[in-house]
């Protein structure tokens, strides 16, 4: 079996990975790994685990939407 660092998958903008008979336990271990600074988003359930790259553009609707919840 191969063994490869989650830090060394690269997710290209706008693109997914999915993962299938992912235990909770490596989920988590997952996340401790990739630590809560990454550019990716994390999705789990029920075995499968997704690792998703936003495009640059979603990024700025998700600051300008922030911006607009803070001032309110």
């Amino acid at each position: 079996m191969v063994q490869v660092k989650f830090k060394q998958i690269e997710v290209p903008p706008g693109q997914s990975i999915l993962f299938h008979d992912i235990s909770w336990e490596d989920f988590e271990t997952i996340l401790d790994e990739l630590g809560e600074h990454r550019g990716t988003r994390i999705a789990y359930n029920q075995g499968i685990l997704e690792i998703m790259a936003p495009l640059p553009e979603h990024e700025v609707d998700k600051v300008l939407i922030g911006d607009m919840v803070k001032i309110i």
